[in-house]
């Protein structure tokens, strides 16, 4: 029999990963008559049990709301064996505030906060401008995001607005665009105004 690893950082790609979280999304689904949808992955970790037993962390949408689960799979390759051994609510992914996006509070209560550019949520936001720019234009060439130059969010009751100044890349040009970004609670990203940026 195995020796009994300790719990360490997965090893294995995102696509294996992805595979094992959907399977545990899927099982706790059928097992509970639920209607969870996966998100993404937050968390994978893995411990050596006569196979592997993954530990993750997993971002699920439940009727709209993003939740956290945590679940144990185990898995044997050789097998073709795959068993869910424990999913279990974690908390609810917390919606976006200006402190979460490192907003500095000057005491003029809401409004455009500058915040962080290698922040997660901003560099999201600037991805799927930089998505959307592609799809609307008619160049050949891709559009590649070289550098967030500046970032503001305004956070309002139901969504995130982030103003940036994005630094594009298209072919052999280099091009910077203002782009505003609005964030739903439900996650969903629009790019609202884009204008090239000559300054």
């Amino acid at each position: 029999m195995a020796t009994l690893g300790g719990v360490k950082q997965s090893s294995q790609n995102s696509t294996e990963i992805d595979d094992v979280a959907r399977f545990a999304v899927e099982e706790h689904n059928k097992k509970e008559n639920a209607l969870l949808e996966f998100a993404r992955v937050v968390k994978a970790e893995e411990q050596v049990v006569a196979g592997t037993l993954h530990h993750l962390t997993l971002e699920v949408i439940d009727a709209g709301r993003k939740k956290l689960y945590e679940a144990k799979v185990w898995v044997k390759p050789w097998m073709n064996f795959k068993e869910l051994q424990e999913f279990k609510h974690a908390g609810d992914v917390p919606t976006c505030t200006p402190s979460d996006l490192g907003a500095k509070k000057d005491g003029h209560g809401p409004g455009w906060q500058e915040v962080p550019v290698h922040d997660p949520e901003v560099k999201d936001a600037a991805n799927h401008a930089i998505k959307t720019i592609q799809q609307r234009s008619n160049s050949l060439f891709p559009h590649e995001l070289q550098d967030i130059l500046l970032a503001k969010a305004e956070v309002s009751e139901n969504l995130v607005k982030f103003d940036m100044l994005l630094k594009v890349k298209k072919g052999e040009k280099e091009e910077k665009f203002k782009v505003e970004v609005h964030k739903t609670n439900e996650g969903a990203y629009r790019l609202n105004q884009m204008a090239p940026d000559h300054s």
